[in-house]
């Protein structure tokens, strides 16, 4: 049986399109990434475009189709596994015949790698080299996973006519009914929060539970921030028979897209609790799920399902890379934004990869574009900017708002309205006209920014696929919105995708900055610099919930601080930089002891 281990990293959703196709581009080496199945219309127009580029029979799945959306994403991930399997066995063949083929990607494996190994050994023995090596890949090589993102809080209630449609038809449900359907055998990811009512339709679908050989054809993997979410979803789940294969943990500031903070919890701190408690929470998990099993009267393993625990937001370094899966024991480390800068694995349209490889830490920045009301990570000068502050200028604030992925606003129309939209900024612009006499010039001048700043996500961060791909863009100018991490900042050139995984397994670096700051202490002055923001931007009375949030978040932030210092002491990892960290980290534990809370009023 093929290892399914190959890497020991994977590449995580990014936007709506920057990954719509990384498993076409690099699941045959072995890397595992994930598509997000948010956007409907994109997957369609992918569709399209893949089948034509690979001679693959096409009929548009159109709107007039009752069950569209889901129909759409099933074809399009049924396309997508044809084509991966497809290029993965003409690589074996590949790798069979070329001994140049095989050594380019033996040196994209891991060091470590007892699959590299045994190819040297191969190389090295030569005596029936064809058929042994043949041999080899098969029983030893597998392609990487085609994943999907499903975002929990974009389930839209959606209408015909004015009447709603019955609940599967929301957004979040169909897509998860699209992956199901589909030929896939691998799993869907489900970040930003526990959605009940999605979390309940998986027991519509039979993939989702152990068969009697206790193999799962679908699997479920959290996105959570801290261990006590994950115990908390892990076990409404098993309650209901369905098992959790992996919780991808994800900092909480130092990572791309929506920014989810914690209360303070640093990484390291997260990761050492997931180390010491893993067991624990399997074991729990495990004995919901086969008492639900039972009564379902389904097959149920004898013995807790394997977990895997994986880690992502902000990784940089091999040697961070190393420290992570060593200290943590985690399962893969997941390279996100640095992937955007390698044409071989995401989709990129060639203006904005030259912005990205131009940021400077100053370019990269929390903003509050996003319609969900979410801290968003962005980058200064995108043409979605461009094009959204002429628009204000022209006093045309607001998007057309055409696909409504984000219309989730019911406060003026009860089948939702997205507050980056038109129709939703011109009713706020009005209220806010109405009430100039009673509000200063400068709290006039804060709201009407706060109203006019958000931005239609639903296509600014579908466009790149479109202009990569020369794809007719249709209805309003947006441009294109792109959401990196700040660890953006550090690259600076584009690079192939030898060249990326050779960095993540320390045989070659594309860093050109040699100032770059550790990945945990890049993370606590973040953390630092949002608890100062939030006490300096505060208005109105204080709560004493707030100041509870404050102390608590205050207090985790000292705990991380203390628990990095201990670590440094017994670490291997880190000692070309070591008292520069801890110098840093000193720095860091005397401002936060600076941050003054308000008291109570």
């Amino acid at each position: 049986m093929a290892n399914k281990n190959l890497h020991t990293f994977h590449i995580p959703v990014m936007g709506l399109a920057y990954t719509i196709d990384s498993p076409i581009r690099v699941a045959q080496y072995g890397i595992s990434s994930v598509i997000s199945i948010a956007d409907d219309e994109l997957i369609e127009k992918m569709r399209h475009f893949y089948s034509t580029k690979f001679n693959q029979p096409y009929q548009e799945i159109t709107h007039k189709i009752q069950d569209y959306r889901a129909e759409r994403i099933t074809s399009y991930l049924n396309l997508v596994d044809k084509i991966v399997k497809q290029k993965f066995e003409n690589f074996k063949t590949e790798l069979a015949e070329s001994k140049t083929a095989l050594e380019n990607f033996m040196a994209m494996l891991p060091n470590t790698s007892d699959i590299k190994k045994g190819f040297q050994n191969l190389l090295e023995d030569g005596i029936a080299f064809k058929e042994n090596i043949q041999n080899y890949i098969e029983a030893h090589l597998s392609s990487g996973e085609i994943d999907v993102n499903i975002m929990t809080k974009l389930d839209k209630d959606n209408f015909k006519k004015n009447e709603q449609l019955p609940i599967e038809f929301n957004d979040a449900h169909a897509a998860l009914r699209g992956f199901a359907n589909s030929n896939l055998t691998s799993s869907v990811v489900l970040s930003a929060g526990m959605n009940p009512r999605l979390y309940s339709y998986f027991e519509n679908f039979t993939d989702f539970y152990p068969d009697e050989n206790n193999q799962l054809k679908k699997k479920i993997i959290l996105k959570v921030s801290d261990f006590r979410s994950a115990m908390i979803q892990g076990n409404f789940l098993a309650k209901k028979g369905l098992w959790v294969s992996e919780y991808r943990i994800e900092s909480g500031l130092n990572c791309g897209g929506h920014a989810f903070a914690t209360e303070g919890l640093l990484l390291g701190t997260i990761l050492e609790e997931f180390r010491q408690k893993k067991q624990e929470l399997a074991q729990s998990s495990y004995e919901l799920m086969i008492k639900a099993l039972e009564l379902k009267n389904r097959p149920f393993p004898k013995q807790p399902l394997a977990t895997k625990i994986t880690v992502q937001g902000g990784v940089g370094t091999a040697e961070e890379h190393e420290f992570l899966l060593d200290t943590y024991q985690v399962d893969s480390v997941g390279w996100g934004t640095p992937f955007l800068l390698v044409p071989e694995a995401t989709s990129v349209d060639e203006e904005t990869r030259k912005l990205l490889m131009n940021a400077k830490e100053e370019d990269l920045y929390l903003s509050n574009i996003s319609p969900l009301g979410v801290p968003f990570n962005s980058l200064k000068g995108t043409s979605n900017e461009i094009l959204k502050q002429k628009r204000i200028q022209e006093n045309k604030a607001g998007s057309s708002c055409p696909k409504r992925f984000l219309a989730l606003s019911k406060e003026y129309d009860p089948t939702g309205i997205c507050t980056a939209s038109k129709k939703y900024q011109d009713i706020k612009l009005e209220e806010l006209e109405n009430s100039k006499d009673t509000i200063s010039a400068s709290n006039y001048e804060k709201t009407k920014t706060e109203i006019t700043q958000k931005s239609c996500l639903c296509v600014g961060l579908a466009n790149a696929s479109y202009l990569e791909n020369d794809i007719k863009i249709k209805g309003q100018a947006q441009g294109v919105v792109i959401c990196p991490g700040p660890n953006m900042a550090y690259f600076d050139q584009e690079v192939s995708l030898k060249q990326m995984v050779q960095h993540i397994y320390g045989n070659k670096s594309v860093l050109s900055h040699s100032d770059r700051p550790n990945l945990l202490v890049k993370e606590l002055k973040m953390y630092l610099d949002y608890f100062r923001n939030e006490i300096e931007n505060i208005s109105g009375e204080v709560t004493s919930n707030q100041l509870k949030k404050w102390n608590t978040f205050k207090s985790n932030l000292f705990e991380g601080i203390e628990y990095y210092q201990n670590l440094l002491e017994s670490t291997f990892y880190f000692k070309t930089d070591i008292k520069k960290i801890k110098e840093q980290f000193s720095l860091y534990k005397s401002q936060l002891a600076e941050i003054k809370i308000p008291e109570q009023c």
